[in-house]
């Protein structure tokens, strides 16, 4: 990078650069920057290409801070734009400088400059919105550059390129202030999804030194203790710790991490201490899996906003055809470039893109991630939800309440052989079971062949050449034919009445019952009850459990529909014909069993604890496992396509009012560009404001 040293004092520097700094390179310059072990502190000042630095005291640091900068080339900033993917945090003072520096320099030629040489920068600066225009017209498009362009050409033609310079000079401000507007709005979407460190704790032999994150290389090690996050993807080498991933991929608690496992930005360290080592690929960190989302979110649009952005497409056409018509009625040219000033285009799609921004952001912060502006539209106009049980009605931590023992066995023996069975799998139901033979002291040691997990069914295994299964009654009863006399039904009915009977059976024999309760969630009919108000007529639940079980809970939950001994292909089928019937249908899960039913339904919803298949397929990721973060989704959804319709309405009703004053004279081009930019960023703004939720 050339530069020179504008001016010097001990441990600071002051140097400019060759040029500015173009506002895309900005962070970059920053990250490389703040790469050199040396730089304690940077700043740019993009519009005037100079760069302040403040650098420790140790031998040769000048000399290496030096090198550092004569090292910076295109290469070097285009790899840090990898990891940097958008501009994080629109700066106020650069919008500022922008501003100052637009509106001074032109001011300025204006006074300065001598007529010929002014009209001369004029016509030069005309080249960008030309060629902008000719673009457009070469792709076959009629869009606001080509009305941008005409404008400033009929200026020309008068043979006034004081007023096109003030055109463009107005055109310059209104794209500066819409785009501060739209990265201010996707630096909140993201901010509010990322929440990292600025400094480290880099490992250093036996000592450790506070470092800015954005400094750290391949290789480094870090360490992070209790109460600490984690601010870059890495490697644990040594020490052990519960880290919690909440942030970033729904679960709840918090997981051991320990030497060889991966850790990852934006995770926190709950309890422990770990050294990581700094992993090189920046490309799959948390960081830029959140800038893909950003970017990723224009091609997710409602069908309000793609409405929206289609008809403002469109109307630019007629921009020209009122122009025609105007220049043909009064002879104006005036008037003319009044009808080409003003467009519809940049305010609607604006608009729609910073409140769907908004929308986002604050659904982050809220507690869940929303894959795209069409699942806010459907969630509004959704008029039947359907819930799975086990995880999202209850709290998928079930209690064994009662064990029944049969055949000779006793309890123990059923509730001892019952765990060794289900400690290969995680499944709530199996987790209960294990941690209630732990509770009684319970020991067992394998018997047991291979376990096969039979998803939905349950577990089969053998004993002493003898097949072992234990699952639900449709698996063991009516899959594998175990024989159940009418006394032992009357037994295990009246004995695990509201209960979920897990059954147990040895070579085609039942040899006990475990009846498992899953305590209901906090809250749960008071959001069904509200989802209801909010005019979602149908609550249904579904579940894999009995009737009685499904009837209880259903029950206590203030749900009057539900369907119980379904299988996975049975919830499907059963949206499947909700859809049919031309419902706009919710689904909420968790688990594997319901990934197809959630792929499937107008918007998948998946709770924060479920799998990673269900929160693959899901539209919709709770971070919790919180009913009312459906309400608030509801509330915000609602309230999302109520600022669409309305920001709509208020473009077409303002810019049809410029237009209709321009053409009839009453306030110049200039002005009604100058308004019509300020409306826009005007409206903007106010839809960039939080919903109520």
């Amino acid at each position: 990078m050339k530069y020179r040293i504008a001016n010097e004092l001990p441990g600071r520097l002051r140097v400019k650069l060759a040029g500015p700094v173009p506002p895309a390179d900005l962070d970059a310059l920053y990250r490389v920057l703040g790469a050199s072990p040396d730089i304690a502190k940077s700043t740019v000042y993009p519009r005037i290409g100079s760069v302040a630095l403040v650098y420790n005291a140790a031998p040769g640091a000048r000399a290496r801070v030096l090198d550092h900068l004569a090292g910076i080339d295109a290469t070097a900033i285009a790899k840090a734009k990898q990891g940097c993917g958008l501009e994080l945090a629109p700066r106020s003072h650069s919008l500022l400088m922008d501003l100052a520096s637009l509106v001074g320099f032109h001011f300025m030629r204006r006074w300065f400059l001598p007529a010929p040489l002014a009209a001369a920068w004029t016509v030069l600066s005309y080249r960008k919105f030309l060629f902008a225009g000719l673009k457009s017209l070469a792709a076959g498009r009629l869009d606001v550059p080509v009305l941008d362009a005409a404008a400033i050409g009929i200026s020309f033609a008068k043979r006034d390129p004081r007023t096109a310079g003030l055109t463009m000079l107005l055109l310059n401000v209104g794209e500066t202030l819409e785009e501060y507007t739209r990265s201010r709005s996707e630096g909140a979407l993201i901010n509010a999804l990322l929440d990292l460190p600025e400094t480290a704790q880099l490992v250093e032999g036996d000592t450790e030194v506070q470092v800015p994150s954005s400094t750290l290389r391949q290789g480094q090690l870090i360490a992070v203790r209790t109460g600490m996050p984690v601010c870059v993807d890495g490697t644990v080498v040594r020490g052990c710790a519960m880290v919690n991933q909440a942030a970033l991929t729904g679960e709840p608690l918090a997981v051991e991490r320990t030497v060889g496992d991966d850790v990852f930005a934006g995770t926190a360290v709950e309890d422990g201490e770990i050294i990581v080592e700094v992993k090189a690929n920046e490309g799959q960190t948390k960081l830029r899996t959140i800038v893909n989302l950003v970017e990723q979110t224009e091609s997710y649009k409602s069908q309000t906003q793609s409405r929206m952005e289609r008809l403002a497409d469109r109307i630019v056409p007629w921009n020209f055809l009122l122009a025609g018509i105007v220049a043909l009625t009064t002879r104006s040219l005036v008037k003319t470039s009044a009808a080409l000033m003003v467009d519809y285009s940049c305010a609607l799609k604006l608009t729609g893109s910073i409140a769907v921004l908004s929308a986002m952001s604050q659904s982050a912060q809220a507690g869940f991630t929303v894959k795209g502006s069409q699942h806010f539209e459907s969630m509004a106009h959704a008029d039947v939800i359907v819930f799975d049980k086990t995880g999202t009605l209850t709290e998928a931590a079930p209690q064994v309440a009662r064990v029944l023992s049969l055949d000779g066995w006793d309890d123990d023996e059923v509730l001892r052989f019952a765990a060794c069975l289900e400690e290969h799998f995680p499944h709530p139901v199996a987790r209960a079971v294990v941690r209630a033979a732990a509770d009684k002291g319970l020991e067992h040691r394998e018997r047991h062949a291979e376990v096969e997990y039979i998803v939905a069914h349950g577990i089969a295994s053998s004993l002493d050449g003898k097949r072992v299964v234990i699952g639900s009654e449709h698996f063991v009863v009516e899959d594998e034919r175990v024989e159940i006399s009418e006394a032992q039904k009357e037994l295990i009915a009246r004995e695990t009445e509201g209960l979920s009977p897990l059954y147990l059976a040895v070579d085609g024999k039942l040899m006990g019952v475990i009846g498992v309760q899953d305590p209901l969630k906090a809250g749960v009919p008071e959001a069904i009850a509200e989802l209801r108000r909010l005019g979602l007529s149908r609550a249904i639940m579904l579940t894999g459990d009995n009737e009685r079980t499904a009837a209880r809970i259903a029950a206590r939950a203030g749900v009057s529909e539900f369907h119980a001994n379904l299988l996975p292909e049975d919830k499907y089928a059963f949206v499947e014909g909700l859809k049919a019937q031309g419902a706009q249908v919710v689904m909420v899960g968790d688990g594997v069993n319901d990934a197809p039913a959630l792929a499937l339904a107008d918007v998948g919803i998946a709770m924060g604890q479920g799998t990673a298949v269900a929160k693959e397929v899901a539209d919709i990721t709770l971070t919790g496992g919180q009913l009312g973060s459906i309400v608030a989704l509801r509330r915000m959804s609602e309230g999302l396509m109520g600022r669409l319709n309305g920001s709509f309405k208020e473009v077409m009703a303002i810019n049809s009012t410029l237009l209709a004053a321009g053409i009839g004279g009453i306030i110049s081009p200039q002005m009604s560009s100058l308004l019509h930019n300020a409306s826009t960023v005007a409206l903007s703004m106010r839809n960039g404001k939080r919903y109520d939720a």
